[in-house]
């Protein structure tokens, strides 16, 4: 699983593990996955309902840093959200998840207040609101990554905060107004979040 994991974060790479270990059949595994953590997204959904068909996906650098995002929604209430830095998988999140947190939040009330979706007498949705039925994988790619906690399992790098935040904030809204049937289904699932 992990080697699967591996081969999703770093799309385009080949990567081929053989058990010659004695006294056993040897067994060859290649793993390759030309669409990266967007064909991630379309494994982590299988077997569930998509409630839009084209999945989210940005990739761009910032400051030698490399920003890796997509998304997609389902009918789950649970979310998923997986964030990585360096192809770590840190578990307790950090300043990536953060400023991913952030932007997803803001630019889904924007979009839905400039659309007429959330009236002016309706509240903001909230973070919760927004990411049921999320699954999400957050990467990043940095020189000097700083892990935090006893297992090192945090991202603590308070510029890659900014720079998620930026670069997903700024491809979603794009990406609401050029999809607007995705856009729609994305808030409507929010909007029932709200409301439940």
């Amino acid at each position: 699983d992990h080697l699967r994991q591996q081969a999703y974060l770093t799309k385009g790479i080949t990567i081929k593990v053989f058990d010659k270990r004695e006294g056993r059949r040897e067994k060859k595994y290649c793993f390759y996955f030309e669409g990266g953590i967007k064909s991630y997204i379309k494994s982590l959904n299988r077997g569930r309902s998509v409630k839009h068909d084209t999945c989210f996906y940005v990739e761009k650098e910032i400051q030698d840093t490399n920003i890796e995002i997509a998304l997609q929604y389902n009918d789950e209430f649970n979310e998923t959200a997986l964030p990585f830095a360096n192809n770590i998988y840190t578990s307790e999140g950090g300043t990536h998840l953060s400023g991913f947190k952030t932007a997803l939040t803001r630019t889904l009330n924007s979009y839905a207040r400039n659309h007429g979706l959330l009236k002016e007498k309706d509240e903001n949705l909230t973070g919760d609101d927004v990411r049921e039925g999320l699954t999400t994988i957050i990467s990043v790619k940095l020189t000097d990554p700083q892990f935090e906690g006893q297992t090192k399992s945090k991202l603590g790098n308070a510029e890659i905060k900014t720079y998620t935040e930026q670069v997903f904030g700024e491809s979603f809204a794009i990406f609401l107004e050029e999809h607007p049937r995705e856009a729609e289904a994305i808030i409507g699932k929010c909007l029932l979040s709200a409301q439940a």
